[in-house]
């Protein structure tokens, strides 16, 4: 079986540099996913502060990420899961 080391020193000096640069690039997208989340956290924070409610405008969103067709199944399956429980 070929050791790490061994690997390494196999690796050509070209895919040595793409492996770098996929690395920092990766690192790069981590980071300014990081700001992005801050941002976003920061928004929910000013909403609240207007009296909006984050926890329905976070619903708001994730249903406008649907298509129609999947968010019109999704609340008939909701309707009919209420009818049932509310027979109970």
């Amino acid at each position: 079986m070929i050791s790490d080391a061994d690997r390494a020193d196999q690796m050509g000096q070209a895919t040595r540099e793409k492996l770098k640069q996929f690395i920092a690039r990766i690192e790069r997208l981590e980071a300014e996913k990081a700001e992005l989340a801050t941002d976003i956290r920061e928004v929910y924070s000013e909403v609240k502060s207007f009296g909006f409610d984050t926890k329905v405008m976070r619903k708001v969103i994730s249903l406008r990420k649907q298509d129609a067709s999947e968010r019109a199944e999704q609340e008939a399956l909701l309707d009919m899961y209420m009818e049932v429980v509310a027979d109970q």
